[in-house]
């Protein structure tokens, strides 16, 4: 609008300015958008199949059911009809809102402008009415098998959560209200969010989840005290300094997952599990593994575990002139765990005392919600990737398990970055998550096949170097961790395969998911977790006649393994003999890769 004198006005020249901006960032966007690759159908979603044999079952069932099919759509329509009604009188009612479908813990929909404006409310009510028709249309499909089923269901909420109202400039009165309130500056900001983000990902858009420039892995991430004291081609041996005049004589090897990066497991100081291990007195090892390239192409789960885990404990025995040591290990970094339990057993070797899993699969007949991608059309689709490739992308990895939470994980962040133009929060944990590796060919291929579609190791055909392993073959000491709402690997499922193993077990089940459960520090207060010392041979049994406790496990934990650690001795020296002198400071540079 002019000003008093005829001339544009400061907000009539912020406008502009901030248009033309947008102009060549569309630019810039397009040119993004160019620069990606083509995707295999194969790995873009489902084959047209499930929704053909989807739309077979509902038709089918409509046919012999057809009172049933109409009863829902008229519920639909009634209830549309009603809120309807309720906006046109709700000046006049004493109780606005009542009636309407609750969003009150929908973190999209918690803004006020949502449900005081009548045609936003609608928007916001009509949606979640919609979206739960078609949920509940699905789940009550006849006619599908089991797999078939979970997937069109996974599917589908893919389809409702994308069409969200929160997800559209145009339908979101947060996004409108701060763009007009900013004269545009947030839609610039937003844009160059989204540029930003195509242009590091080469046209395939993932959302930055964290500020990039907020941490520096080895300065306020994995800054635990350490030397990489030994290392080969699988990975970096780091061996942390003592912060206890005294140490237990049996050391600790920690086995983290290479899906991701180790230092999930020493974010910053408060809430480092390693840190907390060194400081009760244990000799903590941790093996921090290499982000394979095309040149590991041929590194199979049996390389993870000749190269990888029977080298890193021959090193510690060696450098702690320790015949056997303690271990843990974490998501696949448990499965190898097992599994070279199960080789070690066939061999005679005893090297490993005591195990300690977390989140940890041995067992993949129920393996949680990522089996929706493990089908045969999914399957090929990989193969053919990581055949040509030599190893699977750390963006497929990242995205598959993005979409199991797709709304706290890909389409909040993209609301908040993309429409609201804010910037990524400083925050650790999801820095790590956007921080994966990738996954050498041969290895991805058996673990999806061999594993999680074969299940091969719980039932005993899984070969490795040779042998034939058996759960049941594993007799040591195990505490084994579980968390309540693992989406990756559900606690159910966790215990079953550990219970196979024969040795005497702990099981506790901790409260949240599968990182905020493990890395819940001793001195917090949240989330609680469950301990029964029944064998959980009938789960709800199990958890029903389990005691709950408050806050961490951690220190529960430490109990058990001191007790099986030996005596205390004077605290080794990192990085000191001439044998295994420090190769370089922790946490070593195969994290930074």
């Amino acid at each position: 609008m002019p000003s008093n004198n005829g001339k544009p006005s400061e907000e009539t020249i912020s406008w502009k300015e901030n248009l033309e901006k947008i102009d060549k960032l569309t630019e810039r966007l397009v040119l993004a958008l160019n620069a990606k690759k083509a995707t295999r159908p194969e790995l873009s979603g489902p084959d047209k199949d499930l929704y053909v044999e989807a739309a077979s079952a509902y038709f089918s069932q409509m046919l012999s059911d057809p009172a049933k099919m109409f009863a829902q759509q008229v519920g639909q329509f009634k209830q549309s009809l009603e809120y309807f009604a309720e906006i046109q009188n709700e000046p006049d009612t004493e109780n606005p809102g009542a009636g309407k479908p609750s969003s009150k813990t929908d973190r999209r929909f918690a803004g006020e402008l949502w449900q005081a404006n009548p045609f936003f409310d609608m928007i916001r009510q009509q949606y979640l009415v919609s979206s739960r028709a078609a949920e509940e249309t699905v789940s009550n499909l006849e006619g599908l098998d089991a797999d078939k089923q979970k997937r069109i269901e996974f599917f589908t909420k893919q389809i409702v959560d994308l069409f969200s109202p929160a997800n559209f400039l145009g339908t979101n009165p947060e996004a409108l209200s701060k763009a007009y309130e900013t004269r545009g500056q947030s839609l610039v900001s937003g844009l160059e969010n989204i540029v930003r983000d195509l242009e590091k990902s080469s046209g395939d858009l993932s959302v930055t989840l964290s500020d990039p420039d907020a941490f520096e892995v080895g300065v306020n991430l994995a800054s635990t005290p350490g030397s990489v004291v030994f290392q080969n081609r699988m990975f970096q041996l780091l061996q942390y300094k003592p912060t206890t005049d005294k140490v237990h004589q049996i050391p600790l090897l920690i086995i983290p997952p290479w899906i991701n990066k180790f230092y999930i497991l020493d974010l910053k100081e408060k809430n480092s599990f390693i840190k907390f291990a060194v400081d009760q007195g244990f000799t903590v090892f941790v093996m921090s593994w290499v982000n394979p390239d095309a040149s590991y192409r041929d590194v199979g789960f049996d390389t993870y575990v000749e190269s990888g885990l029977l080298e890193a404990v021959s090193r510690v025995k060696d450098i702690t002139a320790q015949s056997r040591i303690n271990t843990i290990g974490y998501c696949i970094g448990g499965t190898l765990l097992g599994t070279t339990l199960a080789y070690m057993a066939r061999k005679g070797d005893n090297s490993i005392k005591t195990s300690t899993f977390f989140t940890t699969l041995v067992d993949f007949e129920d393996a949680g919600e990522i089996t929706v991608f493990i089908d045969e059309q999914f399957l090929h689709g990989i193969e053919a990737e990581v055949d040509e490739a030599g190893y699977l992308d750390s963006q497929f990895i990242s995205r598959a398990f993005s979409y199991l939470r797709s709304n706290d994980l890909v389409y909040g962040p993209a609301v908040k970055s993309y429409l609201m133009g804010e910037a990524p929060p400083a925050f650790d944990l999801l820095f790590w998550n956007g921080d994966s590796t990738n996954l050498p060919a041969r290895m991805a291929k058996e673990y999806l096949r061999k594993l999680y579609q074969g299940n091969q190791l719980s039932n005993g055909t899984f070969e490795i170097l040779g042998e034939t392993l058996n759960l049941g073959d594993i007799r040591i000491p195990i505490y084994a961790i579980a968390t309540k709402s693992d989406h990756i690997a559900p606690w159910k499922s966790s215990f079953i395969g550990l219970n196979k193993c024969r040795g005497k077990k702990k099981f506790v089940l901790a409260g949240s998911g599968h990182i905020a459960g493990i890395i819940n520090p001793a001195d917090s207060k949240k989330y609680g977790h469950w301990m029964n010392d029944e064998k959980p041979k009938n789960l709800e049994k199990w958890f029903n006649n389990a005691s709950h406790h408050e806050g961490s496990w951690w220190l529960d934990w430490a109990g058990w393994l001191g007790k099986r650690s030996g005596k205390l001795i004077k605290a080794r020296i990192t990085g000191d003999s001439k044998k295994y002198p420090e190769i370089e400071p922790g946490p070593g540079s195969y994290v930074k890769k």
